[in-house]
């Protein structure tokens, strides 16, 4: 293999906290990597976010501002931009962004992340990420002791309304059109949790904050936050063009240091994981970079081998 076919090694597509401890990592082994990231983080709409180690409380935003200037103090370089699409060349990749240069790459990482959609209950989506949440982790501290409700939006809620019990006595759950089955009715009283039956018609919102939730017949039921679960769909489309294997369940198969079933090709975060949380995500990053280097390093080690013999050969030729 030829290095100086590659204009990079490795292009990281998304700037996230995957992606961006990925290309960290990869630009400290001396790779030439390139971002580039659409700037649609997930978690844009959270004032703070929480449970990362040194960066507890930090807006999101700085976040990325702060690793986008580490990233570059190692020769990463970051495109702002969408990519359209990734294709297989020969040999490696192309990336091409929908306004942009295309980028060759031997390896591409993926690091799109995933979209949480939210069910069609008004004041949901806008209030989503202030006072409607869906990771007591990241967002229960700062609700704790208040009253709280859960929706009823997904076969786990249940499950969501007595973990979110661990920080508030005060919890109502919404079953709103999920039907409770008598173990769940008696989990849920053995805990203490109220249940207000009855669908909900939307959320009430006062002077910007969250009052409460109303149901079908008008009666509204005050909470200060409340607690959903949102269908979490992968932004996947580039690892689905290039054919990457998927399982069962829809999700894009990858080995545990991020490999997908098609060669060159590695997907992270939450486009490969949608329950990893930031510093998860950022481990994952971290974990497939090493890898991924140890790919380069062998595919390079191959590649001197091969040329070795060939010069050997040709030299055994002339003198033959």
């Amino acid at each position: 293999m030829n290095d100086q076919e590659y204009a990079y090694d490795v292009v990281v597509v998304g700037g996230g906290p995957a992606g961006l401890n990925a290309a960290l990592v990869l630009g400290r082994a001396r790779r030439r990597v390139a971002v580039v990231d659409a700037g649609e983080p997930r978690n844009a709409p959270a004032a703070h976010l929480h449970g990362f180690l040194s960066r507890d409380g930090m807006p999101p935003a700085e976040l990325l501002a702060v690793g986008r200037a580490e990233v570059a103090r190692y020769g990463v370089e970051v495109f702002e931009g969408r990519v359209t699409h990734v294709e297989r060349a020969d040999p490696g990749l192309v990336v091409s962004l929908a306004q942009g240069p295309s980028l060759r790459a031997r390896h591409v990482l993926v690091a799109t992340g995933l979209r949480d959609e939210l069910p069609p209950v008004p004041g949901a989506r806008e209030r989503w990420g202030l006072d409607v949440m869906h990771c007591p982790y990241c967002h229960g501290y700062e609700v704790r002791d208040a009253p709280l409700g859960v929706l009823g939006t997904h076969p786990l809620s249940v499950h969501h309304a007595l973990l979110v019990r661990q920080w508030s006595a005060d919890v109502v759950f919404f079953p709103h059109t999920f039907a409770l089955t008598d173990e769940d009715g008696e989990r849920l009283a053995a805990r203490e949790i109220g249940v207000a039956e009855g669908e909900v018609a939307r959320l009430v919102v006062e002077d910007d904050r969250l009052r409460g939730v109303e149901l079908a017949g008008g009666r509204v039921v005050r909470r200060d936050a409340v607690f959903l679960a949102p269908r979490m769909v992968p932004n996947d489309a580039l690892l689905t063009g290039l054919g990457c294997e998927k399982d069962g369940n829809g999700a894009v198969v990858t080995d545990p240091a991020g490999r997908t079933s098609v060669p060159g090709v590695w997907a992270v975060g939450n486009a490969a994981d949608p329950f990893a949380a930031l510093i998860t995500a950022a481990s994952a990053g971290a974990g497939a970079a090493f890898a991924l280097n140890h790919d380069l390093v062998e595919e390079e080690i191959a590649a001197a081998v091969a040329s070795r013999h060939r010069g050997e050969a040709e030299a055994g030729a002339l003198t033959g």
